[in-house]
């Protein structure tokens, strides 16, 4: 998994490449606390190179989205691939994120 960070419109987008699994969803969990910790309270995750994410994965975004609960932040997901938007569908996660299908209607939607 390979994580590029980026800042456009006040907001820091990740971009992730891979499979986010049980070894890979700690590297996640400490780029997202490092933009948090850094003051950014605008978090974009760009999905559109995941291949698959498992519970590990499910797990993260559960905790980050329980850290940006403040007036004002914001958290996202964009780009999902077909297989990653089902488990997500089937966690239920689509209903708890909000998720855009690009990262430009994402920035627009905030």
């Amino acid at each position: 998994m390979e994580i590029t960070t980026a800042t456009r419109d006040g907001a820091t987008i990740l971009s992730i490449t891979g499979r986010i699994d049980t070894a890979t969803a700690p590297t996640l969990e400490q780029a997202i606390n490092k933009a948090i910790e850094g003051g950014n309270r605008k978090i974009l995750l760009n999905f559109s190179a995941v291949t698959y994410i498992s519970s590990g994965g499910l797990r993260v975004l559960l905790a980050t989205a329980k850290k940006l609960k403040q007036p004002g932040d914001k958290y996202a997901l964009c780009s999902l691939v077909a297989e990653v938007h089902k488990i997500l569908k089937l966690a239920g996660f689509t209903t708890i994120f909000s998720i855009y299908p690009s990262e430009g209607e994402a920035l627009a939607g905030w």
